[in-house]
């Protein structure tokens, strides 16, 4: 007689004979989602010059992450929906599933490497540090890091951590917001907060108070890069794709020197 003439269903199950589809098996993936309904669902920080910025007043959204979104949701037969996050909510956000892919020039360090998938680097920046036109401490980056000098990171950038690391003898304080972190200088109670390129010029092109001091020699390059799930392989390898294919026919570079980017273009 045949095995199925005196077996049951569960104890083909058990013995490994027969094996029932997995519920995650059967689960879209992140890519099947997206073409399906047709939407890119993009993380920006709208706070960030020439990368997502929100204009205040017509809130419009421009960068080159914003015309990246476009072209990368055209690749993958969809359009872009744009969903506000920030650095410090990053890994919430694409962990929570509430968009599917981070594009606010993302810059890549170990801790967010622990958590997330980031795809190969797209732009890199150092480190710039933004003083008041009135400021008498700081004349030169060799002036940040000295005694009773104030400076300021916002919380969850990777100024935060590379300036803990940094600094030997400068006050560092930590703020919640970049908007904070402009006050604090901008009200003589900070001396200087750090940023990067894109950001650092947003203060000089806004702001008639503020003031660049730049590093004399390479002070902490950082490579900036799209941040996605960690467990969602068919989105990462097609957004690598398209990724390397803007980069191969010059569509990055155009979109870079649109919004004044394309010197930290990353190679």
């Amino acid at each position: 007689m045949r095995l199925h003439d005196h077996c049951s269903l569960a104890a083909l199950c058990l013995t490994g004979l027969l094996s029932l589809p997995s519920q995650a098996t059967d689960a879209p993936n992140r890519l099947q989602r997206i073409q399906a309904s047709q939407t890119l669902r993009v993380c920006i920080w709208p706070d960030y010059y020439g990368i997502s910025f929100r204009n205040p007043k017509t809130q419009l959204l421009s960068g080159i992450d914003i015309d990246n979104a476009h072209d990368l949701a055209k690749a993958l037969g969809a359009k872009a929906e744009f969903v506000d996050s920030s650095f410090a909510t990053l890994v919430d956000d694409i962990s929570q599933d509430r968009c599917d892919i981070a594009m606010f020039a993302v810059g890549i360090t170990p801790a967010r490497q622990a958590k997330l998938h980031f795809t190969q680097p797209y732009l890199s920046s150092d480190i710039y540090a933004i003083t008041s036109k009135t400021n008498r401490r700081i004349h030169s980056w060799a002036d940040i890091d000295t005694a009773g000098t104030v400076v300021v990171v916002a919380k969850g950038t990777l100024h935060e951590s590379i300036m803990q690391e940094r600094l030997q003898a400068a006050e560092l304080r930590v703020v919640d917001t970049p908007a904070a972190r402009e006050q604090e200088v901008q009200s003589g109670r900070a001396d200087v907060f750090m940023t990067d390129y894109p950001f650092s010029r947003r203060m000089l092109e806004r702001s008639d108070w503020a003031r660049l001091v730049a590093p004399n020699s390479t002070f902490h390059i950082t490579p900036y890069a799209w941040a996605m799930h960690p467990n969602d392989k068919p989105l990462q390898v097609r957004v690598e794709q398209v990724l390397a294919d803007m980069k191969r026919d010059g569509h990055l570079r155009a979109n870079a020197q649109r919004h004044g980017l394309e010197p930290i273009v990353a190679k």
